[in-house]
Formats: C-alpha cells, structure tokens, sequence
C-alpha cells in the first residue's frame, strides 16, 4: 500500500532507479562496496542490494564475573556454537548442569564481550590452584555451589569494579598471582574463539567478532561500551576502567585511537554505548570539547536499544499518564522502575537494595531515552554547528549464560546461570525480558561488510523476533511500493535507515519509504502478523526546543486481532507485509529533524505469561493469587525460598509499564534532515580517520 502524496513521479528517479540495478548488478565483479582489510574467500551469497544479518553484540561466558558466579560454566567456544545452532548445557536453579539449550533459529553473526576489568582475575580465581591468588577467600567463594555465596561474592566484585563506592581497583588475588599474564591468556583465548567459529570459506555461515565490554559503572548507573573490532588485528589487551578511570570515556576513545585505529596495525574498532536506560542520565553528556563531539561521532555510530535490562527509546508511565518528553503510550514496551542497574538486585522474590526503588517519571533523566538523546543532538547541532549524537539502532540480549540470539518469549531460559533459571526467572526477573537482535543490512556475511554496515548506521533493532524491515528517505517516488525495482530506485534516490538527506533546492518535502515483511517463523512456531508500521519524527523549533510526532502509516491499530487468554495463540489476523510512501505535511525545509520507523507486531503473550501459564498460574485467570500460593508451596518443599509466583498475578492496572501481554516490535536507525550540506565529520563522522584527536 501507499500513503502521502500521490502524484505521478518524474521520469528522472525511473531512469536512475534502472541506472541504479545496473550498476548494482554488475558490483560483484568489481571491486566491492566496503573495504577489504582481511584474507578470506569471497562469500558466494553476495548481495549488491544487501540484505538483513541478524546477530547479537553483546554476550557474557564464564570468563565474566557475574555469569561465573551464577554456575555458569560456558565459555566463548561454547557461546558461538550456541550461536551457529549448537546445543549447550546450563545450571538448573541449584547449580546443576543438567539444563540443555539450544537457539531455535541460528544468528547470522555474534561477538562474545566478556568484561575486560576481570579478564585476568576470574582466570586467576578460577582456573589453576597452583597460583596463589586462587585461594584467596574472595577467589573460593566466586567457585562456591553455595547460592548465598555467589551473591557475596557478586557484591565484592561490583565493589572491585567501581560500582558501589570508589574507584574501580583489582582484587588482593592480583597481589598474589600475576593477573596481568592471566588476563593476556584469557584475552587469546577469546581471539581464538573468534577465529575458530568465524567461517572464512565462500559459505560465509557465520561471523564472529573479537570483542569485550568496558564496564564503568559509577555508584551503580551503567556507562558500559561493547567495544568490537573488525578484525583479527586488535589491541594488545582490552582497555578497561582500570586504565582510564571512572566516568572517562573519552579516555577510552583516545586509547583506542593511539593503540588500535593510528597503531598502523590494520587495527579498526568500535564501541557501542549499552542501552542507556540504567545510566541515570549520564551516557550522553553535552561535549565537553570539540574533540569529544567528533570522537563520539567515530567511535560510536549505533546505540544498543533494546535488552534483556530493558528497552530505550522512550518512557511513558502508563499510571500517571505522563512520559519523559513524550505522550507516546507505546513507550512503556519493557520499561523497568529503576534508573540503574541495581534493578537486578531480587533475591527469593525481594528486593535487596534502595537503589532499585522506582524513580518518578518527573525524576528520571531525560537522556536514559534515546529519541531524547536525538532530539537533543538536533538542539546541541543548531547551537554549536556540530551534532554529537548521530546514531544508529541495534538491539541485542546481554546474555550472561552464554546464549548469542536466545531472544524468543517462547523457550526462554533465563540470561543469568542459575540466579534466573526455571522457577528464578519469573520470582527475581520477572521484569527483565529476552532481549533483542542486531540486525545489520550487508551485501555479505563477512566481517568487513557487517562492520561497514554498522558503521554507516544501515542497522535496525528488534525486540527479539525478526521481521525484515527496509527504511529510505529523500526524493523518492510516490509509488515505489508498487515497482518492482523499489529497493534499487529507493537507493538511487534517496539515503537508507542510518543515512541523511539535505535540503533540496525547490525545499520539497521529502518523503519516506517503509517496507516490513512478517517474521516468517519456524515450523510450530510461525511468526506473528504484522499490526501497522509507524514513523517517527523528531525536531528542535528555533529555540531549541523538543517537539516529537509519531503518526501510522501502514496497517492500523484496529482489526480483530488478539490473544486467547487460555492457550495464548494469537487470534485474528494482521499483515504479512506492509509498505507505504509518506511525505511529512509538517515539513519545515529551515529545521533539522529525524525520523524513524517502528514496526508493530500482533498481541502476544510475555514470556513470563508463558511460565505462569505453564508452573499453573494464569494471570488472566480470577482465581490467579490461589493458583500463585498453591505452586509456591510446591516450589518451596522443593528448595525454593520465598514467594516464587505471586508476581504472576501482578495486575496490569497498578503497574506503569508491565503488561502480560506485548507486542513484538523493530525500530528502524534514524534518517536525519539537515538544511545545509554538511561535511562528513560535521554529522556524520565515518572516515575511519577523518576525526583526530584535538581537530
């Protein structure tokens, strides 16, 4: 379908839309898109026009903390083996390893991102009892079966990381064993890991990623990066807090910069900002020097905007009626209460710290949301001629028991070892959620093209499904739904989803492509119709001040479609592709703005919908607090503690985000409309060596 303006188009876009599948018909032969900085086989599925990879940036094995003191015993082999489709075993709640898993689609891509702060002291605590550090009392309680244990241990290694109080320090164990030799063991071996699940033939299965993240986390608000590097060339050792302090990302950028990107190693890297939700406000500062707006515009071209600690593109409390910025009501999806990640902090069905209290809607920091952050880019842009907050979108899950991609409501094992596993999930995370997905259009599954894509924002998020989502801006035809050359014209005419468009000289309106196809599912498990695809605005008026419009412009939020409360299969039907042109009425050719699409899937049951229904206790069922009371006592006289499912019962009307009912979504990365042409390193930062230190 289409929508907007419908005037005949132009010859000139046709004859460029057909110039355009030419040339990209005969791009195989040449030389491709992107740069080539690896030895490998050229992958036989290369796609001129790209298409949609779908992976996952951000994934903890044993080698982290958190994930080895929750009996979690998977290393990085085992991560990418799950990924390419692999079965691997998991703690059950007591620790047992005697849960196995198993993704239900393979992911096309994954990097395991392992904490650096801890690389060589989890290696020194854990791996050899002839260093002395392993007997370290610190060192024995991390390896206990002993739950309360863990979580002690858990507290003095997040007080070693700087979260608590002070500044991050390494563990007495250092003292007593080399941490450094341990760490650089630890850091081949992840490198080794990638290098063996990467698939460098022709068909181009799989890419792995070396990656890690840089985990500052001062008094408990989240400033972690994932940094990845785009191939096998990488710094000597990860950059940690430890070298740079807390609350100095900047720092971190320079290291990078001196060790990696100027080292003339080949070396190319990124860093990936953790779904800002949990930061309290503080991962997106105005910069501080023309030198921060460019370097974050090079380091960072997406935003982690979706995961299992929650969703970031906007909030809107549904018991008060009011959102941070907005009055969007769809930007309560997989909201938690808390500003920060003391959020996980649930032990046996209680919380355990003040921290994770919720905070009012008129206290939480505007910039924890990501359409905010743009918005005031857009302001920062108009007031100092640079925009620093350029960003794509991506989602991903934050695994912590090994497990790239296990995104699905359905099947969902937990992402922390055994402090969620069976019974754990809904009592001490039920306000968690699977996480999402890293979608990245390329031409082929290889590092560089994936990395090139990342790094022009050609990127989307889901929230764990996988719909395939197209997204361009510019002087595009009013009926490109309806040609057969859409995607090639599109290009030809306009930018892609991470793109800008300029202002034209007649200062015409541009107009908007969207094109969404159903996630197709797998067999017993088909994917949900689509409801409606919806675009985004986003601008500052000429004092700088924030204006949002969010409009529908393909499908409908009516229809018959919905859930049967006592099996939870999806009722009624939607779409199984949607497309629409839109020209913004609103357009003013003098303001910058953004836009992006979200695409909305059917109603479905939440998977903590589905393990109530399956422990015996229906949250739509009437009698759902005797149903609650009677599973856990079951639970208790099997070991269990405290309430186990009286969350089940939670009623969505006294809550101001949660829902036993969702639905599936993807954001698209933004276009940006900016008035004047602007140079690369001005908006856009993708040299890889256009913005230097002090320019």
């Amino acid at each position: 379908m289409s929508a907007g303006n419908t005037r005949r188009p132009s010859l000139r876009p046709a004859l460029l839309g057909g110039l355009a599948l030419a040339l990209l018909q005969t791009a195989r032969a040449a030389e491709p898109p992107f740069e080539r900085t690896e030895q490998r086989e050229a992958c036989t599925d290369f796609e001129p026009l790209r298409r949609p990879l779908f992976g996952d940036l951000h994934v903890h094995s044993s080698y982290s903390f958190d994930s080895y003191i929750s009996s979690q015993r998977n290393e990085p082999d085992a991560a990418y083996r799950y990924a390419r489709g692999e079965s691997i075993t998991l703690p059950d709640p007591d620790g047992e390893q005697n849960l196995v898993a198993r993704i239900q689609r393979p992911l096309d891509f994954a990097a395991v991102t392992d904490h650096a702060e801890y690389l060589g002291q989890i290696s020194v605590c854990t791996s050899d009892p002839w260093r002395a550090g392993y007997w370290w009392p610190h060192c024995v309680m991390t390896r206990s079966s002993s739950f309360v244990l863990q979580l002690l241990a858990a507290s003095w290694w997040t007080r070693l990381g700087g979260m608590s109080e002070g500044d991050p320090a390494p563990s007495f164990a250092c003292t007593l064993s080399d941490c450094d030799e341990a760490g650089a063991d630890t850091w081949a071996s992840i490198q080794r890991a990638a290098e063996d699940a990467y698939d460098r033939s022709g068909d181009c299965r799989f890419t792995s990623f070396v990656g890690y993240e840089y985990t500052d986390t001062p008094n408990s608000f989240n400033m972690h990066r994932n940094v990845i590097f785009r191939n096998e060339r990488v710094t000597d050792m990860p950059i940690s807090t430890y070298e740079t302090g807390s609350y100095q990302f900047t720092r971190l950028w320079e290291l990078l910069r001196d060790q990696c990107i100027d080292a003339g190693t080949g070396c190319d890297v990124l860093a990936i900002p953790h779904n800002p939700n949990l930061a309290g406000g503080l991962m997106f500062r105005d910069p501080e020097t023309p030198a921060e707006a460019t370097d974050r515009l090079r380091f960072e071209p997406v935003v982690e905007l979706t995961q299992h600690k929650g969703s970031s593109e906007c909030r809107f409390d549904r018991s008060v009626g009011r959102g941070v910025g907005t009055a969007d009501e769809l930007c309560g999806f997989e909201q938690v209460v808390a500003d920060n990640l003391s959020m996980l902090g649930s032990v046996h069905g209680e919380v355990r710290t003040e921290l994770a209290a919720p905070v009012p809607i008129d206290e939480f920091a505007r910039r924890n949301m990501v359409r905010n952050v743009l918005q005031d880019g857009l302001a920062l842009g108009q007031a100092t001629g640079t925009n620093p907050f350029v960003m794509g979108f991506i989602g991903s899950t934050d695994t912590h028991s090994a497990t790239p991609g296990q995104a699905e409501e359905n099947g969902y094992v937990g992402h922390l070892g055994r402090r969620d596993s069976g019974y754990r999930n809904v009592q001490d995370h039920f306000f968690s959620n699977p996480g999402g997905h890293a979608v990245v259009w390329a031409e082929e599954n290889s590092r560089d093209a994936i990395f090139a894509g990342i790094r022009r924002r050609e990127t989307y998020a889901t929230s764990g499904t996988r719909p395939v989502v197209r997204f361009f801006g510019g002087a595009l035809p009013a009926d490109l739904c309806d040609t057969p050359d859409m995607v090639a014209r599109a290009y030809a005419a306009g930018a892609p989803m991470g793109g800008r468009i300029s202002a034209r000289p007649d200062a015409a309106a541009p107009r908007f492509l969207v094109s969404a196809l159903k996630d197709p599912g797998i067999p017993g498990h088909p994917g949900t119709d689509l409801q409606r695809v919806q675009l985004i605005k986003g601008w500052v008026d000429a004092s700088g001040a924030p204006h949002e419009r969010v409009v529908d412009v393909a499908g409908s939020s009516g229809g018959d479609a919905g859930v049967d409360r006592e099996t939870c299969t999806p009722t009624g039907r939607g779409a199984a592709a949607l497309c629409a042109v839109w020209e913004d009425p609103g357009f003013d050719p003098a303001r910058p703005a953004f836009y992006y699409a979200r695409v909305l899937e059917n109603p479905t049951c939440r998977w903590s919908t589905l393990q109530c229904q399956a422990a015996g206790v229906s949250p739509f069922a009437d009698d759902c607090a005797e149903r609650a009371a009677e599973q856990t006592a079951r639970a208790q006289e099997r070991g269990a503690q405290g309430d186990v499912y009286g969350k089940c019962c939670l009623r969505e009307e006294d809550e101001p985000f949660y829902s036993p009912l969702i639905q599936e979504r993807a954001w698209t990365s933004p276009i940006w409309y900016d008035p004047a042409p602007a140079g690369p390193a001005r908006l856009a930062g993708e040299s890889p060596r256009s913005a230097r230190r002090g320019s």
